[in-house]
């Protein structure tokens, strides 16, 4: 039996994002399999942007410290500019679209702590998908 291929949106393949600020909030409203397939698309999606594993653990490690405290958005919010930089330094195609869809997911979680929850969820998926698809 063939193994599952991460779907392919044409727009992509032409440099775009194959997802949507819409895919983004429902994963983080719904979690689980919308988590999931978006967080697929979007790791294959960075490997193939030249963005390596290491320029994404930077920003996730920023992620783990804010978890392992209690949750503050105020402090969650100054991930937006710190993703801004982190993008421009990067110079990697997929950085600007790795901040995109983060920045969607920072909108969507506001002040939830449980939508956190589901934003850590999805960042780690992100980034073992990304892995799993190749990424260095």
């Amino acid at each position: 039996m063939p193994q599952s291929q991460p779907q392919r949106n044409p727009a992509a393949q032409q440099g775009q994002l194959p997802v949507n600020k819409e895919d983004i909030s429902r994963a983080i409203r719904e979690g689980g399999a919308s988590l999931v397939r978006a967080a697929e698309s979007l790791g294959v999606h960075l490997r193939n942007g030249q963005l390596t594993t290491s320029q994404i653990r930077n920003i996730y490690g920023m992620v783990k410290r804010m978890e392992m405290q209690q949750f503050d958005p105020h402090e969650f919010m100054l991930l937006k500019p710190k993703l801004a930089y982190a993008a421009k330094r990067a110079r990697a195609r997929g950085a600007e679209d790795l901040k995109t869809v983060l920045s969607w997911a920072i909108d969507e979680v506001g002040t939830d702590g449980q939508r956190f929850s589901r934003f850590v969820d999805l960042f780690e998926a992100i980034l073992a998908y990304h892995v799993a698809a190749g990424g260095k």
